[in-house]
């Protein structure tokens, strides 16, 4: 998952900025370590289900002693954004995480997070359809280019993509979407309070959709080969634990306080490049010329439809503005 985009953007001193960035790419680099180091877990006969409840349920007993410290006193702002810490908790973190899971067990980690980052494409479709107000020319640009990545991404005339694997990748994207959606609205929580009390909620719904058996369940706690070497199965949980999730979470919303909202949505695009290039390293996995270029469309049309938002004069909705007038 992308670092999160919590609140208004606002000038910020160049001191501050750059300390951010290094934050911020720092946040980019934990997370994107997730789909590599689960890739053994799912060699050795885990599901992906499994995989994303010790996730999240783990790292949910991390950050949730700091999200109460942080909202100490204010129990009552808590519960009057229980909606939004729902939401949150079932399609940012439990829909998001399962479904890109999902996705990296069928097929590479540097595709399955290229379509999840078609996010914001799927956000511009909404808000559009919802609005009847056609976006700029630099957002349809922008759309257009992702689009064409996604086909090259996808490589339709050379290897051939899992289908099953794309439905769980588009299932990513629609949870990243709500993420940026709900985490870009404004609430009385402390940075930290939705992610802290977020996970615990989307914890809470995986442990649920297994027990009654909606959520196939399967983790033999058995060694596996990490970079040609064998290693007890918790130390790749480990790094997922603690540095894709936990630290990943806590870096981001440091990151952003000190850069804005703005300069971290376009800092958090390095994940793609830091999961292709540990992809590489630790499973062998390059991708092919043509997914290399859909990769490089992708990313720029996110730019620029990023940068467009950014850019835009006072007054103009944002995403999430505008898929709620599409509502009434």
């Amino acid at each position: 998952m992308t670092t999160p985009g919590i609140g208004a953007g606002e000038p910020v001193q160049p001191s501050r900025a750059g300390l951010g960035v290094a934050l911020g790419l720092a946040a980019s680099l934990a997370f994107a370590t997730s789909g590599t180091f689960v890739r053994p877990l799912f060699d050795a006969g885990w599901s992906p289900g499994a995989a994303v409840l010790w996730r999240v349920t783990c790292a949910a007993l991390l950050l949730l002693p700091v999200g109460l410290w942080v909202m100490r006193g204010q129990l009552r702002v808590v519960l009057a954004e229980w909606r939004i810490i729902a939401g949150f908790g079932v399609l940012a973190v439990a829909t998001a995480q399962l479904m890109y899971f999902a996705a990296v067990s069928r097929m590479s980690v540097s595709i399955a997070l290229l379509i999840e980052y078609m996010a914001p494409v799927l956000l511009v479709l909404l808000a559009w359809g919802g609005t009847r107000h056609a976006p700029s020319r630099l957002v349809i640009t922008g759309t257009l280019a992702s689009v064409l990545g996604l086909l090259c991404v996808l490589d339709l005339t050379g290897a051939r993509p899992d289908a099953l694997g794309v439905v769980f990748g588009f299932g990513a994207m629609i949870g990243a979407a709500a993420y940026f959606v709900l985490g870009a609205r404004p609430t009385g929580l402390h940075p930290l309070a939705l992610p802290a009390f977020g996970l615990p909620v989307g914890g809470v719904v995986l442990g649920l959709a297994t027990l009654v058996g909606a959520l196939p369940y399967s983790a033999p706690l058995v060694d596996v080969q990490l970079m040609r070497v064998t290693v007890p199965w918790w130390v790749p949980l480990g790094v997922v634990v603690l540095a894709a999730t936990a630290l990943a979470y806590a870096l981001g919303v440091a990151g952003i306080a000190l850069m804005g909202e703005r300069l971290s949505s376009f800092v958090s695009l390095s994940e793609v490049l830091f999961a292709a290039l540990l992809a590489a390293v630790v499973l062998g996995e390059i991708p092919s010329p043509v997914q290399m270029l859909g990769g490089g469309l992708i990313v720029t049309g996110v730019v620029l439809i990023r940068f467009a938002s950014g850019s835009a004069p006072a007054g103009l909705p944002t995403f999430a503005e505008e898929l709620e007038a599409g509502k009434g």
